[in-house]
């Protein structure tokens, strides 16, 4: 007897999916197109298989994702490895977009400059340096644009980045966009989720503390407004790229909206870009890797995703995460979620954020070996993504 708990999990595996039907296809890794969603359900990378998806909620889709695999490194003799990156951005799409376009380039040219034969060059540091880099880079365009843009300095992204390379996992976090594992547990026979990263939200009393100890003298660091802590009162996350300004005091002023200034001036950044890195080496029994912006986790718990991923077909795992967190955005607003995909964007946020979800599948042998045979793929998420969804 199957309980009602693990069928609510597991039942977009029991019914053939119709989404998706009338999608039309974009050029050679550019995934398909179904209104709101965005989908690239198979294909390989360096250590495994991969699926991923975007569904839109804003009226501007403000989630921007990429998955590159191949050499990681500019150095022409480098290694190859397989990059995830998730921006989750707020205020407008750019700065996730810059990411997009920047930050995996940092992160050849920073790990070229260090590679040797015996390190393969990347580490913490290189990423570190790549997110500071592609920090200053954005800083320096909203300085080019404020007087004429001034909304630009109100933008900001959360940045996930995953990095597989000479059998190592690389996780680098600035946000609250979340990388889980599901490994197996041999003893049990069952796979279970191991969340990789941490969040940088003021919901949790660990960051604010952490708050308060960078800024001693702001009793207003972090307030607790409506039930729900914002650093400064205006914001949950602690740690971005771009959100100027919360960084530089040059951008709190007008022709900046009041609604974004913070009344005292600052000193030294009010939030940080430096993310939380940690590094572990793969084992056999580490199956694969949800990364997903907030949105996805709103509404499936770890294990429940885990779930899902562990019990349904690789082909459109990530179309399949979503349309489960879809199903509990319905649920929660007591309707149908028939009626949910009718609604158009911009309205749609009123009931899910944009989410984006890429499931990397990991195939041990391949790490292993260092493989380099595989397909180099450079893919973005989200790419013409409009209205009228079936989804």
């Amino acid at each position: 007897m199957v309980s009602t708990t693990l069928r609510r999990i597991v039942s977009p595996c029991w019914k053939p999916s119709v989404e998706g039907e009338n999608s039309s296809r974009g050029g050679v890794g550019n995934g398909r197109v179904d209104g709101l969603l965005w989908y690239e359900d198979s294909g390989e990378h360096v250590a495994g298989e991969f699926s991923m998806a975007v569904i839109q909620a804003n009226n501007l889709l403000e989630d921007h994702s990429q998955l590159e695999s191949g050499p990681i490194s500019s150095f022409k003799s480098g290694p190859h490895g397989t990059f995830v990156g998730i921006y989750d951005g707020h205020g407008g799409p750019e700065t996730a977009r810059f990411i997009n376009k920047h930050l995996f380039s940092h992160i050849k040219t920073f790990n070229g400059a260090e590679f040797t034969t015996e390190n393969h060059g990347m580490s913490a540091d290189v990423i570190n340096k790549a997110f500071l880099a592609t920090e200053e880079g954005f800083l320096n365009l909203v300085k080019e644009q404020f007087e004429t843009k001034p909304q630009i300095a109100s933008v900001g992204s959360c940045c996930l980045v995953g990095i597989i390379c000479s059998g190592l996992l690389y996780i680098a976090n600035a946000g609250d966009s979340r990388v889980v594992l599901g490994r197996l547990e041999k003893a049990f026979k069952e796979v279970k989720a191991v969340q990789l990263s941490s969040e940088h939200n003021a919901s949790f009393e660990s960051v604010r503390e952490e708050l308060r100890s960078f800024h001693p003298d702001d009793p207003q660091i972090v307030v607790l407004r409506h039930n729900v802590w914002r650093v400064k009162g205006i914001i949950q996350i602690s740690r971005s790229i771009g959100d100027a300004y919360l960084k530089k005091p040059e951008f709190n002023r007008e022709p900046l909206l009041p609604k974004f200034r913070v009344p005292n001036s600052f000193e030294k950044p009010i939030l940080q870009a430096e993310p939380a890195i940690s590094v572990q080496k793969l084992r056999p029994e580490d199956q694969f890797l949800i990364f997903a912006s907030d949105g996805l986790w709103e509404h499936l718990s770890n294990q429940e995703a885990v779930n899902i991923v562990n019990t349904c077909p690789r082909n459109g795992i990530a179309r399949r995460l979503i349309k489960a967190a879809l199903r509990e955005a319905a649920k929660k607003r007591e309707m149908r979620y028939s009626d949910l995909k009718k609604i158009d964007r911009g309205v749609r946020r009123h009931f899910h954020d944009d989410i984006t979800v890429i499931v990397l599948f990991l195939d041990f042998h391949l790490i292993s070996n260092g493989s380099s045979c595989r397909p180099l793929v450079s893919i973005r998420g989200g790419a013409g993504v409009s209205g009228n969804s079936k989804y």
